[in-house]
């Protein structure tokens, strides 16, 4: 059974012209990646969400029109021997993007929270200080100057179990499965406690979670685009950059014609 803001979240079906508005939103992003890359400001993209919850094609929809010399998907897996003798946030600091960038977690620092919490990973005392730490970091990340997004994709357990058994009938999607989808599946009680304490203890004024309905793989990318487009957008300058006397007097000279005025 679901629960708290998780319970609340609603599963819309998309519209018909999904195809049209995706490829709108996907486009007004390109233009505000190239604005920030333009203006040297930075965004980092965090998604959480279900196993099969559809990360992979949000992803894939976000970035398909991007240039990505300005974005870089960092896929977050478990730490290895390294990273385990090290804080665990500083392999994070060590992928956030330079101004100019972004950068999509794909799976994050959350992990402390939810699966190292419910697998015994890490210990109470350590998870239960984790909260205060996050807020710290992604504090630290807005007051730099860095936006930052969080989407969390929800799916329900009726839903989760169609998309394990359609990739396991599925030859080439059999790569998504593995037997720590199961276990976790066995957990969902314990990961929904986690999940709803997480929004709880992490959801602040400079860094909010956006919850999405993802029973309907696509509306949530619809939902998805748009709440990155618009949280990117917000106090952005997007206009476009203006042809400088001294630029079109040179490209004039150089090129052995007259730009059109606009």
């Amino acid at each position: 059974m679901d629960g708290g803001r998780l319970d609340a979240v609603e599963h819309r079906r998309a519209p018909d012209d999904h195809e049209q508005i995706e490829k709108q939103l996907q486009l007004r992003l390109f233009e505000i990646l190239i604005a920030y890359h333009r203006q040297q400001r930075a965004a980092v993209i965090v998604l959480e969400g279900w196993d099969a919850a559809g990360k992979g094609g949000l992803i894939k929809r976000l970035t398909a029109e991007m240039d990505p010399r300005f974005l870089k998907v960092v896929p977050i897996a478990a730490p290895n021997e390294h990273e385990r003798r090290q804080h665990y946030l500083t392999r994070f600091w060590a992928q956030l993007p330079e101004k100019g960038n972004w950068t999509v977690f794909d799976r994050s620092w959350y992990g402390r929270v939810a699966v190292e919490r419910v697998e015994g990973f890490a210990s109470p005392e350590d998870w239960g200080r984790a909260y205060g730490e996050i807020n710290a970091f992604e504090s630290t990340l807005v007051t730099h100057g860095t936006r930052l997004v969080k989407l969390f994709l929800h799916v329900s357990q009726d839903e989760q179990d169609k998309r394990l058994i359609d990739r396991l009938e599925q030859p080439w999607k059999r790569w998504k499965v593995s037997a720590e989808d199961f276990r976790n599946r066995a957990k969902r009680a314990a990961y929904l406690t986690a999940y709803e304490e997480m929004f709880e203890r992490t959801d602040s004024e400079h860094a909010r979670w956006h919850i999405i309905g993802a029973n309907h793989k696509k509306q949530a990318r619809i939902e998805g685009l748009k709440i990155l487009a618009d949280e990117l957008a917000r106090d952005v300058d997007l206009t476009d950059p203006p042809l400088t006397p001294e630029l079109r007097k040179l490209a004039e000279k150089e090129l052995g014609v007259a730009l059109k005025p606009k």
